[in-house]
């Protein structure tokens, strides 16, 4: 079991990273009007959330031991009682993997585009090419994920609602340090100027 607070503050270091490289998603964001009776009322916050889950996912491995044998469409087989590692940062970046739905996985596999999980686009995607929670029967599935996701709506609503975050120009361009969460190396550093009275 992973701390869903890790796993949080990984999630929102990064969505926040990528909200100001494209500061005209996170006007946007700021742009939608907070309903705490449902909080599915923030449908492109909660796009620009799983955009930045698939290229930065918390969790970007893990091990599931096979129940049976396997085919593979090679026609090699993983026997059954082998441990496997299923590799989330790689299906989610994965441009081979175009046959589960092509405009969701292709050369632009590297943008970040949060209409890729508009409703329209997701509809015919398989529901194993984005797997940020894991995947799996339900005891093998995040059982934090509807909490996680609403956690960060509200925490991101909330900084949005009162501050436009900026690059902090004086360090480099992160790089990704795959642990057991995904961190950047020396962290990421971005800076939060706050919206005037009547911005929104």
């Amino acid at each position: 079991m992973f701390e869903g607070e890790d796993t949080t503050a990984s999630a929102l270091s990064w969505i926040l990273y990528n909200l100001v490289r494209h500061p005209e998603y996170q006007e946007r964001c700021q742009q939608e009007e907070i309903e705490w009776d449902d909080l599915a009322q923030l449908p492109f916050l909660t796009m620009c959330i799983k955009e930045s889950m698939r290229l930065h996912p918390p969790v970007t491995v893990i091990s599931r031991c096979c129940a049976q044998d396997i085919s593979l469409p090679d026609g090699r087989a993983i026997p059954k009682g082998v441990t496997c590692i299923i590799s989330i940062f790689g299906i989610h970046h994965n441009p081979l993997c175009e046959f589960t739905y092509a405009p969701w996985f292709s050369v632009f596999c590297q943008v970040y585009d949060p209409f890729r999980s508009d409703l329209e686009n997701i509809k015919d995607r398989s529901p194993l090419a984005f797997i940020p929670f894991s995947t799996g029967p339900k005891v093998r599935n995040c059982i934090g994920q509807t909490f996680a996701m609403s956690e960060m709506k509200v925490a991101l609503a909330f900084t949005l609602l009162r501050f436009r975050v900026l690059p902090d120009d004086k360090e480099p361009e992160p790089r990704r340090k795959p642990e057991l969460i995904l961190r950047a190396e020396g962290g990421l550093w971005l800076r939060v100027e706050p919206l005037s009275v009547g911005t929104k």
